[in-house]
């Protein structure tokens, strides 16, 4: 099981002000984590192709290919404060 000082420690380093109660949540927690992990450690994976995902993944995106798109004057029609053929914006501190 992992200690209190431990997960003091990962507390510390991830800037996490944590109360008894939570140290010890926590401590139980990482503990249960690092035992799956351990029992995953202990299955013989020699024939398992390394993989990124579970399951096939497709190109799911559109094609990119040039097409029409907004003419300035249309998408600055709606804009508060166009200004020189732009979107006007405050300045910083204004």
């Amino acid at each position: 099981m992992i200690e209190r000082d431990e997960v003091l420690h990962v507390a510390r380093l991830a800037r996490l002000r944590l109360s008894g109660e939570e140290i010890d949540r926590m401590a139980r927690e990482l503990s249960s984590v690092l035992d799956h992990i351990e029992k995953i450690g202990e299955l013989d994976l020699a024939d398992v192709e390394p993989t990124s995902h579970a399951v096939p993944l497709e190109n799911v995106l559109r094609s990119d290919e040039p097409r029409p798109s907004l003419s300035r004057e249309r998408a600055l029609a709606g804009a508060p404060d166009p200004l020189e053929g732009g979107f006007g914006v405050p300045s910083p501190g204004a």
